[in-house]
């Protein structure tokens, strides 16, 4: 290993075929660039879907009013179905799986502040709404509706980002007034939460929703945390049963499922992680199979070396060299190959993926969209190295064979080789 007429003597033969050599560099290292490279994009594709399910309760379960699809019990068919005060009654006290919960009352209000005016979205919410979407406070920024702003019907108001930076250009929001739909409503929060767009949005307490702009007291969805349903079995069994009850309170076919819009978070964040597990086993297959090249074509260019040397290596057998040290000659040129080149591969993928991360975490506020979709490009040091040395392994097992064959050349033989 350290004999450096061995090493000088590899090292003239890699020069004396610089062609072959960085021929066979490149498949090596595009070997291990594609693995590398391939599993920063998945990692990055993954990590950027699963922040969307991070940023809210997995056991969410949201549902809404619609229209029946058949007549039922002298009802109708295209019948509407408006939830009220009684469905909250019925997931609080019924359903005993249920932790949070929370009705939505939607307003589209036109909101201003001094001479800056917006149209905004203004929900009407109680205070386990910010557990269940992960809705965040702002640091600094104020506070979420609490129970005191329910029980007192206040006129109060949690706004988020994009709402303080068209109304409040000029300083802080929390404490201030801004009048919405000829109403004034005192600002008590700024909030973030991870949805699409960029839209105007605003919190209310639900009892002052449901004063002000809900006169048939009906409700526009209800959301609810549940507890113990991890499989998609239990969340089947539970959904039948949240049917059932709903059913029986509205008057309408069990089996009529239009007339119940429902979503429910776990069940869609299972299905996205069984695609993203096939999705990640594609991508080891396709990078295996890369790094499965690679060493093929180490193996080839090693049985080339050895016809090329055969007459080299016969005249030295003939002079007493040993088999082991011909084929410890060929190991290490195999193992050198496969070292630089594989490192050099496995540096520029993962500094692709680390140089994708620091674009994507400094980008301007109005394209931080695309995080939602792909973020943190990147894959552990330790699967980049694992993968190095599993080529190195495999670069000096593929260069056996050949480091055999030329062991076992005769010295008469080779002498005749032209």
């Amino acid at each position: 290993m350290f004999d450096l007429d061995k090493w000088t003597e590899i090292l003239d033969t890699i020069r004396k075929n610089k062609l072959r050599t960085f021929l066979t560099g490149l498949s090596i290292s595009w070997g291990i660039f594609m693995f590398c490279f391939l599993l920063c994009a998945g990692n990055g594709l993954k990590n950027g879907v699963t922040s969307i399910f991070e940023s809210q309760s997995k056991n969410m379960y949201n549902f809404w009013g619609r229209q029946t699809s058949k007549p039922y019990k002298g009802f109708p068919d295209n019948r509407p179905i408006n939830l009220d005060e009684n469905d909250l009654r019925l997931i609080k006290e019924q359903l005993p799986q249920t932790i949070n919960v929370s009705g939505e009352i939607y307003a589209s209000l036109e909101v201003s502040y001094k001479n800056f005016n917006i149209s905004a979205s203004f929900s009407g919410i109680e205070p386990e709404y910010s557990h269940i979407q992960g809705v965040k406070i702002l640091d600094g920024q104020g506070r979420f509706i609490n129970d005191m702003d329910i029980k007192e019907i206040r006129k109060v108001a949690v706004i988020n980002k994009r709402l303080k930076d068209v109304l409040f250009q000029d300083g802080e929001a929390v404490g201030k007034q801004v009048i919405a739909g000829g109403l004034g409503y005192t600002v008590i929060g700024v909030f973030t939460e991870n949805s699409w767009g960029d839209e105007a949005k605003a919190y209310i307490p639900f009892s002052t929703a449901m004063m002000l702009y809900n006169k048939n007291r009906d409700i526009n969805q209800i959301y609810f945390t549940v507890d113990g349903l991890e499989t998609k079995e239990k969340n089947n069994i539970f959904e039948e049963h949240l049917r059932e009850k709903l059913a029986a309170l509205h008057v309408f076919d069990t089996e009529d499922k239009r007339a119940i819009g429902m979503w429910n978070m776990l069940e869609n964040y299972l299905q996205t992680q069984g695609i993203f597990n096939g999705i990640s086993a594609f991508i080891w297959v396709i990078g295996i199979g890369t790094l499965i090249a690679g060493i093929i074509s180490i193996s080839n260019i090693m049985l080339i070396t050895v016809r090329e040397r055969t007459r080299e290596f016969g005249i030295r057998k003939a002079i007493g060299a040993k088999p082991s040290s011909i084929m410890g000659s060929i190991l290490m040129e195999s193992a050198l190959m496969t070292f630089v080149f594989g490192y050099l591969g496995m540096f520029l993928g993962v500094g692709i993926g680390e140089l994708v991360n620091s674009i994507l975490l400094n980008l301007p506020p109005e394209a931080e969209q695309v995080s939602h979709i792909f973020r943190n490009p990147t894959i552990e040091v330790n699967v980049a190295i694992g993968a190095m040395l599993v080529l190195i392994v495999s670069g000096i097992l593929a260069g056996a064979y050949p480091a055999w064959k030329a062991s076992r050349i005769s010295p008469v033989i080779a002498m005749r080789e032209e």
